[in-house]
This record gives C-alpha cells, structure tokens and sequence, in this order.
C-alpha cells in the first residue's frame, strides 16, 4: 500500500487563535474586557438570528449558516492589523481608503497561510468583497448590534464613558431602520438589562 502524501503544516488556524489576545475598545476606559474572538462568536451568533427573522419576517431567502460562517472569520484580519479604534478608522476619507488597502492585503496573507487546494473554499470567508450585499448588510448590521450591546453592559457596570457612544450607535441603528435589527431591539435586547435570575423565568 503506498504511503499517504506529506503535507505540508498550515498556520491558519494558529494564527488566528490569536484573536484571544486582541483587546477591543483600545481608546475606551473598559469595565468589562472584550477581544476579537469572543465579540467574533457574538457577531457571528447576531448575525445568524438576523438571517433567520429576514428569512422568516421579511421573506427573505439568504442562507443563515454561511452568513453566520462569514461573521465568524469577519475581524480575522485583526490578527494582522489589530483592532483599530472606529473614530482613528473612519477619521477621514485618506483614512478609509488606506485601512481598507491594509485589510485587504492581510486577507491576502491570511488567505495565503491556508493550504492551497482549500484557499479556494475559505476565500467567500475571509474576503468581505466575496459576500452578496444582502450578506454584507446583515454582518454589518450584527456588528453595528454587538457594539451597543458592549456600550449597554458597560453603563450597567457603571462606567460612563460608553454613553455618547451608546446614544451614537442606537441612533444609527433606528436611522438604518433594518426591520430585522428593529425586531431584535424590540424582542430580544431587553433581555440584556436583566440580572440571571429574571432571565430564567
């Protein structure tokens, strides 16, 4: 029986482990620690529920495993940039454009770390310009979710530095008038100002 080929060690998925060790939140005073992977799984968990109530409420057809797949790897390139602040991101055009070259460049790494005969099939995740708008929409639309629902745990905790970005970020959410998103604030968000006890009702 010939032997089984030798391949070659990949990378990929140490590297991105790394994500642990990113803290969010680099210009804030934070109560409650946040990194890349844990606000990655909040994201990705966001967003399924967002595609499922478009699927359901807005006869939408988007396939909610694949978005909830793509949310997962959606700050990956962070293990290469790290974690940039959104006012230092979003300061300016120059500064839009020049981030969004680096982001590219670093699913491009990254991309490049995965064995070649599966580079192909991890491509839609790790590169935001291979996802249907639609798609886009929701992911952004959970991450945009996962940041207020951060600036709310934080008031809870009683640190005041979230407030204006709190107020900044509901009210961006209310004008995007997602009817998914507004579904959710309604149903599910107040879940999140109760203490454990009332949760298990």
């Amino acid at each position: 029986m010939p032997a089984a080929p030798q391949r070659l060690a990949s990378h990929f998925f140490a590297y991105i482990s790394r994500l642990r060790w990113i803290k969010r939140w680099g210009l804030m005073r934070n109560a409650i620690d946040e990194n890349v992977a844990t606000h990655s799984w909040e994201v990705a968990t966001l967003a399924h529920a967002l595609a499922l109530i478009h699927n359901r409420l807005c006869d939408g057809q988007v396939n909610a495993d694949r978005i909830a797949a793509a949310a997962l790897y959606h700050d990956a390139t962070e293990v290469i940039t790290g974690d940039m602040p959104t006012p230092v991101k979003y300061h300016s055009r120059v500064m839009r454009e020049a981030f969004g070259d680096i982001e590219h460049k670093a699913e491009a790494e990254l991309l490049a770390l995965l064995p070649e005969e599966l580079q192909e099939d991890f491509s839609p995740y790790v590169r935001e310009s291979r996802l249907a708008e639609q798609e886009k929409q929701l992911i952004k639309a959970a991450d945009r979710l996962s940041a207020w629902l951060k600036c709310r745990a934080e008031i809870r905790a009683g640190n005041p530095e979230f407030e204006p970005a709190e107020k900044q970020i509901r009210a961006r959410l209310e004008e995007e008038a997602l009817p998914e998103v507004l579904y959710f604030l309604e149903v599910f968000a107040p879940g999140y100002d109760q203490p454990l006890d009332n949760l298990l009702g």
